[in-house]
């Protein structure tokens, strides 16, 4: 059985999506790349229930009214995500894990290499996006 993940689109009211910059510590995986922020989900734990801990450890944020977007499939993993619209002060929020956080228009993330094949995610969210709005 694979394991699964979870993660989390924040978008704001300019259509912009929070991405995370990882450690640049070569003993992780995808060391220095921009990725969606999630974790892994443990035995036990819901897809939901493991969001809403993975944002408390790594953001110190309590997420509240959020949405399942999609669930896809990969080669090793089943990837749980979901979105919230929330326009965050990225210089109020006290980063755990990474390097720091930035906000991406649909084209800067179509551009930008992220970690966990997570651009078939974000581009599809855009896709989708109008009719969420």
């Amino acid at each position: 059985m694979k394991r699964k993940g979870t993660s989390i689109i924040f978008v704001n009211d300019q259509q912009q999506v929070l991405l995370f910059l990882r450690d640049d510590k070569p003993t992780i995986p995808y060391p220095n790349t921009w990725d969606v922020p999630g974790g892994h989900v443990d035995a036990g734990e819901t897809p939901e229930a493991c969001i809403i801990r993975e944002m408390k450890e790594e953001m110190g944020l309590t997420l509240e009214e959020f949405e399942q977007f999609s669930v896809m499939e990969f080669t090793d993993r089943v990837e749980y995500t979901f979105w919230k619209q929330a326009n965050l002060d990225i210089e109020k929020i006290d980063l755990q894990e990474g390097q720091g956080l930035r906000w991406f228009t649909e084209l800067e993330a179509k551009n930008t290499k992220l970690a966990y094949g997570f651009n078939e995610i974000i581009e599809d969210f855009f896709k989708k996006f109008p009719f969420i709005i």
